[in-house]
């Protein structure tokens, strides 16, 4: 009796997590001004881009897409970075189908600096995020520094898997490094984001990792597998998954020598009504 005692709990668990994604996709932003709407009310470190910005960034993805052969078909949210040390921002945007960007929101982050042990500039180009490189959820622990490097308890890890990239030190060799997307420590490094701070992940404000964790925005992948019947424990069952979930981090360099005003940022940032 134990087995078919089994299988029916299996079926009852998938069963309230299907329901629970239907429920979800019923409440998601619908379109890209709704969840622009939503960034504005959910994220408290944001920037604001100017449009004539928008299309210099769209610009740069599609440079990125195109030397990386990859075609994005559906319409589909990105993330595209500027690891410039002067901007040092995280732009979330829609690609339509034909290749035109909608921007849903900004906000500062911290890339790679080079030039100590064990620091790499973060990585130009298009990373792919797929459940073959499975995200997890930090733990919340102090390092021995003092120091919760992936933030607090519950935080999602975006894995982008193992990069061949050049040494920030020594001989400037090319070895592997992790790339991956997190929150860091609230107490002594957040407020540095908008900087040059990481060993070359992208750090992120803990407010816009929920954001993007909570819409499912780079879950197309992890989407598929929920909806084959495969139960992935880093997905929460209280998303709202968007419809037109990506899968794609773009890294850029805008090439800027100063820092422009709109990539200044001022610290916390109260929600707009």
């Amino acid at each position: 009796m134990t087995k078919p005692l089994r299988s029916c709990r299996t079926l009852i668990a998938f069963a309230t997590f299907a329901a629970a994604c239907a429920s979800a996709l019923a409440f998601a932003p619908s379109s890209p001004d709704e969840l622009a709407s939503i960034f504005n009310t959910e994220v408290d470190r944001r920037l604001d881009v100017p449009p004539q910005e928008l299309q210099r960034y769209a610009n740069l993805a599609e440079q990125a897409f195109a030397q990386a052969s990859v075609m994005p078909v559906m319409p589909q949210y990105v993330v595209v970075v500027d690891r410039n040390p002067h901007v040092q921002a995280l732009l979330l945007m829609w690609r339509s189908m034909d290749g035109e960007y909608q921007l849903a929101g900004a906000s500062p982050v911290s890339t790679g600096r080079p030039g100590t042990f064990d620091h790499f500039q973060t990585p130009l180009g298009v990373f792919e995020h797929t459940p073959s490189n499975m995200d997890y959820r930090a733990e919340g622990t102090y390092n021995e520094n003092g120091i919760r490097g992936y933030g607090v308890q519950g935080m999602r890890v975006f894995d982008y898997g193992w990069q061949q990239v050049p040494k920030g030190w020594g001989d400037h060799a090319v070895i592997q490094m992790r790339l991956q997307m997190h929150a860091t420590d609230p107490d002594q490094l957040e407020q540095r984001v908008g900087t040059i701070q990481s060993e070359g992940c992208v750090r992120i404000p803990a407010s816009l990792n929920r954001f993007i964790d909570h819409y499912g925005l780079l879950d197309a992948e992890y989407d598929e597998l929920a909806e084959g019947g495969q139960r992935l424990k880093v997905l929460q069952m209280d998303r709202e998954p968007v419809a037109d979930a990506g899968r794609y981090m773009v890294v850029v360099d805008s090439g800027r020598g100063m820092r422009p005003a709109w990539a200044t940022h001022t610290g916390r940032r109260r929600p707009t009504s």
